[in-house]
């Protein structure tokens, strides 16, 4: 089908009449203008992000439907715009459509393209000319080979010299790759690369909310979470072309930290468990196993004695780990994108049976702090050196005590938060 230079808004479906693109959407409008010789049923969409790409976005699309050719494969290129040049122009007059987007970031670009994406399979990156679209045919080999998203990797293939900073290439991107491997257990060597590919099935369930550069920590976490089939390819990273600008040098030198540091926070927060399951694992052990052995009275080891002062620091020691394990469980449940999680924890805390586990804690604790009371009534309201062993025997029924309340109360919130986050559960891992 061939269509004539048309537009639409993304909010009312209108069709107003643009012999060409505007210089710019107003805020919240998003508009389609398509280009004359437009392929009717694309099995690739090439999704791109452009700000004033004048420069390099005809030898782009020129890449781009080289590339398509080359594959064999009919797609579409589609530019995500909010450009104040000649950049859509030039995109729509080589065939390619442009969704003229306002100015509001590179994760929301993408966002925004998503009801507009018409291939089965999406190809990602930027319209710069470092990577080379060319070169898709690896991509669309392991999409049909049943993968569900397929990264890019500039340090498994190569990197022209003065394609990337120095701090980039020997310091953040590895850096910040060695963190995010750490904090969800990966292998990745290159998370910060654009050039990925990925089934549009697979883009409208990682259901992209990060508006700036973090989207792309954001896909991959998501794609963990919901179990995609995932695989990393080696491309090659082409230096700036054409007099170009890069986009870090014209929004200043703070961009790349700043990107850094949003792209730590997606990891972070996506990984929350990280930070809390295991560690309080450790901490909740080390502390109940301190407890338990001073629960008869003093413990000597060599010239080591260990008295109360110690006993009330591994009670702190377990109710911090105990409080650490059971957030980290809720970050799994929040985080969890195919409910297969949230079914093993509900599971695992059951309503009437922690609650009974919870009321026993409390009912022992609570005997052997009573029996503390007593003998302290007893004795004329003061501990006598012989209470040595009721007041261990009372510390650790403390801890028994507020385990029994975080239980209770971690199985309420789990299953208020499992009742609000309705998923399905996916297929057995």
């Amino acid at each position: 089908m061939r269509t004539s230079p048309t537009a639409f808004t993304s909010t009312a479906v209108q069709t107003p009449s643009a012999e060409k693109p505007a210089v710019a959407a107003a805020e919240g409008e998003v508009r389609l203008l398509l280009p004359q010789d437009d392929e009717s049923s694309p099995e690739v969409s090439i999704v791109i992000p452009a700000l004033n790409e004048e420069r390099t976005i005809e030898e782009f699309v020129a890449w781009c439907r080289e590339g398509l050719a080359r594959a064999g494969v009919p797609g579409e290129i589609i530019i995500v715009s909010s450009s104040t040049d000649k950049t859509d122009e030039l995109a729509l007059a080589r065939g390619a459509r442009v969704l003229v987007t306002p100015q509001r970031g590179l994760g929301r670009a993408y966002i925004d393209a998503v009801p507009y994406i018409r291939g089965r399979y999406v190809l990602v990156g930027d319209a710069d000319c470092t990577y080379d679209f060319r070169e898709i045919a690896p991509f669309l080999d392991k999409l049909r080979d049943g993968y569900d998203f397929v990264m890019g990797s500039r340090f498994r293939g190569t990197i022209e010299p003065k394609a990337m900073p120095a701090h980039h290439r020997y310091f953040g991107t590895p850096v910040t790759n060695w963190i995010f491997n750490l904090v969800v257990g990966s292998s990745f060597t290159d998370i910060h690369c654009g050039m990925r590919g990925l089934t549009r099935e697979a883009l409208i369930r990682i259901d992209l909310k990060s508006q700036g550069w973090e989207y792309a920590s954001e896909m991959i976490l998501k794609s963990l979470h919901l179990g995609l089939r995932t695989c990393e390819i080696p491309i090659n990273f082409l230096r700036d072309r054409n007099g170009r600008v890069s986009t870090v040098k014209r929004r200043g030198w703070l961009t790349p930290w700043r990107a850094g540091w949003d792209s730590l926070r997606v990891m972070f927060t996506f990984g929350a468990d990280f930070f809390l399951y295991k560690p309080g694992l450790l901490l909740a052990t080390l502390g109940f196993v301190l407890v338990a052995l001073m629960t008869p009275g003093l413990v000597s080891i060599g010239t080591l004695n260990l008295t109360s002062n110690t006993q009330f620091l591994a009670v702190a020691v377990s109710i911090i780990g105990v409080s650490a394990v059971y957030l980290g469980i809720l970050a799994k449940v929040v985080n969890d994108l195919t409910g297969r999680a949230t079914t093993r924890w509900i599971s695992r805390f059951p309503y009437n049976r922690t609650f009974i586990v919870s009321a026993l804690l409390t009912v022992v604790g609570l005997a052997a702090n009573v029996v503390l009371l007593v003998t302290f009534i007893r004795d004329g309201a003061t501990l006598l050196p012989s209470a040595v062993r009721i007041v261990h025997a009372a510390t650790t029924g403390l801890l028994l005590v507020m385990v029994g309340f975080l239980t209770f109360t971690f199985t309420l919130v789990l299953h208020a938060v499992a009742a609000r986050l309705v998923r399905s559960p996916g297929p057995s891992a």
